[in-house]
């Protein structure tokens, strides 16, 4: 269902940018000096936005248009990397807001001194996955370090895994007939009821 309206969504952006397209250009062909203030910013807008469709149709991908789970984890680097992660987490969120997606922090874990261990960030909204999917890999920092009282240059590290939110509604089902159980029982000495017991059942 979310699919289907996400598809009527989309063809209705479509007719609504052809309509805009087709009036501009009636506009323009009117060769009126006294509408080119009007005609200039729309002119520029629809230029903007010809310019986000032709890049989000590059987005093809099975999972492109899906939402995404989005993951950061300190890697090696002490605090500095925890620090890292932070830094990342900040990053994400605002690029996230200015660009429209909704998000939710599912999951969190303080580093000790500072920042976070890890951090998992769900990112809602059209095309997340495929804006967020070149994000995925190992991320260093090189940076003096303000938790080193000498203040010598690390290199921290933090690890991004960007996944799909997969609706999946298919049901299993499985059939009794198809499943072996075996059970044991205990073959040592014991008290009254070890024999009597399954004691491992697979």
């Amino acid at each position: 269902m979310k699919k289907l309206s996400a598809l009527r969504q989309e063809v209705e952006d479509w007719g609504r940018l052809h309509q805009r397209l087709a009036d501009a250009l009636e506009l323009a062909s009117l060769e009126d000096e006294s509408l080119r203030p009007d005609l200039e910013p729309e002119a520029a807008a629809l230029k903007k936005e010809v310019e986000q469709r032709e890049f989000q149709a590059m987005l093809s991908g099975e999972h492109d248009r899906s939402d995404a789970l989005l993951a950061i984890h300190a890697g090696a680097g002490g605090t500095d990397s925890q620090d890292w992660a932070e830094m990342l987490q900040r990053m994400y969120l605002r690029w996230a807001e200015n660009n429209g997606f909704k998000t939710e922090i599912l999951d969190t874990s303080e580093g000790e001194e500072a920042g976070l261990k890890s951090v998992t960030i769900a990112v809602d909204g059209p095309y997340a996955y495929g804006y967020l999917r070149p994000e995925k890999g190992v991320h260093r920092l090189v940076r003096l370090s303000p938790f080193d009282s000498a203040h010598r240059r690390h290199t921290s590290f933090a690890l991004v895994e960007v996944l799909p939110q997969v609706e999946d509604e298919t049901e299993v089902e499985i059939n009794p007939n198809d499943l072996r159980i075996d059970t044991y029982r205990s073959a040592g000495a014991g008290g009254q009821n070890v024999q009597k017991n399954d004691t491992a059942v697979r």
